[in-house]
């Protein structure tokens, strides 16, 4: 495994790569990002037509943009899709024509109370278009013509979503999921984008017990549409996790599933308390990212959201300031970290019956004292071995001895290895 440092300037390297493309819910931006995810990690990726009926939703027609601008009367670009996707209402539809400011401020799209900023807004289910820019900008021009073009089609098409899936040793499932959407903002969500990427690249050089599938799709219609085109096989994910908004500077925020009591909410609840990292843990709530998908009720899958500072909590959300400068290496580092450790939890969390309930076992005459000798936390290490054999029943797993004992997980799951081989446990 490469160095943490190391780690963290290579995802922020994706991420830079990332961030000039004009993404959406569907089209060839999406495409052109799965291409490079693609150098990193294997991709399958899957073309749903216009028109497919989704669960209660139908994929639309595809968007694709060239060129887009705001030129004034001497032909001067004051707003300009070249210089920044977030200039576009996603999704505008094509338009070119002359008209006065007072027509064309009907279609602008400003953040008064951040003047400075260029807004991220789109119009995917109605028929509009648009432009984002700055306050600033905005009343820094002058009355007058000006031409106005969007060079865009909406035509019938496909939307795109890839999958990326690592072998385990059991068919059960893990799900990891971000979305990848929305066009030049770095924190959410291309920093989710690579810090899945790099996970899915580390879980492949190990041999999980879980199986882990990672899904790259469009926000909200994406996750809807997988589940729809997965839904005989969706009992197969046992836990899982939605990344968005992973590069930011502030604390870790986990919000539990719909479940509250999900195992992925009790493992993410145990790493970042002994972490000791400061962070926030959240209750579900039927808004935000595409957790709300996979817990709807009639799926109520065991699935939680990892962020830095959660949607909307950031002055930076959804605007300009949201750019290359707002991520770090070393908060992407952080965040992967966090899911390295609590997928270790996931895939060492057992239930182990007793092979010998009655009474405490000889671990002396079996060599399970002298295994640990030279330990500098023998003493800690053979209060695992007890607290395993004691609560070994078929019913407690490694992860409710481990928050029962106060016993760091790994200590508890290190002290089960070592009764299996003794004989003296059974998963």
């Amino acid at each position: 495994m490469a160095p943490v440092t190391a780690l963290g300037a290579e995802m922020h390297a994706l991420v830079e790569r990332m961030y000039p493309l004009c993404r959406s819910i569907t089209g060839d931006g999406v495409r052109a990002t799965l291409a490079l995810v693609g150098e990193h990690i294997p991709l399958h990726v899957h073309e749903v037509p216009t028109g497919t009926q989704v669960l209660d939703w139908t994929v639309p027609q595809e968007w694709n943009i060239r060129d887009a601008y705001v030129a004034d009367s001497a032909g001067n670009r004051v707003v300009d899709f070249a210089a920044s996707s977030l200039h576009v209402l996603g999704y505008s539809v094509p338009v070119a024509k002359r008209m006065p400011l007072a027509e064309l401020r009907e279609h602008l799209h400003t953040l008064p109370d951040q003047p400075s900023l260029v807004p991220y807004r789109t119009s995917y289910y109605k028929s509009e278009w648009g432009f984002c820019l700055a306050q600033d900008t905005l009343d820094a021009l002058p009355d007058g013509e000006y031409e106005v073009c969007v060079d865009s089609t909406l035509e019938d098409g496909h939307l795109t979503y890839a999958e990326h899936v690592v072998p385990g040793q059991v068919p059960d499932e893990v799900l990891v999921s971000c979305h990848v959407c929305h066009p030049s903002l770095a924190n959410d969500n291309l920093a989710g984008i690579a810090v899945a990427t790099f996970l899915a690249k580390e879980l492949a050089e190990r041999d999980p017990y879980y199986t882990y599938r990672f899904v790259f799709a469009p926000g909200t219609i994406g996750a809807i549409t997988w589940l729809a085109r997965n839904k005989d096989r969706v009992d197969r994910v046992k836990h899982g996790l939605v990344l968005a908004c992973a590069g930011d500077r502030g604390d870790l925020t986990y919000k539990r599933s719909r479940r509250g009591d999900a195992e992925i909410d009790r493992v993410l609840r145990h790493v970042l308390t002994a972490s000791e990292r400061p962070h926030r843990i959240t209750e579900f709530t039927p808004y935000g990212y595409d957790e709300r998908q996979y817990c709807s009720p009639g799926f109520d899958l065991g699935v939680g959201s990892l962020t830095r500072t959660p949607y909307a909590g950031y002055p930076e959300y959804h605007t300009s300031a949201d750019d290359l400068d707002f991520v770090s290496p070393e908060a992407m580092a952080d965040t992967l970290s966090v899911c390295r450790e609590a997928f270790a939890v996931l895939d060492r969390n057992r239930r182990y019956v007793n092979q010998s309930p009655y009474g405490e076992p000889q671990l002396g005459r079996r060599g399970l004292y002298d295994a640990l000798g030279g330990r500098s936390d023998t003493k800690q290490a053979q209060m695992a071995m007890l607290w395993v054999l004691n609560l070994s029943d078929g019913d407690h797993s490694l992860l409710d001895i481990a928050e029962r004992s106060g016993l760091p997980f790994d200590t508890v799951a290190t002290a089960a290895d070592a009764l299996g081989g003794a004989g003296l446990i059974k998963a």
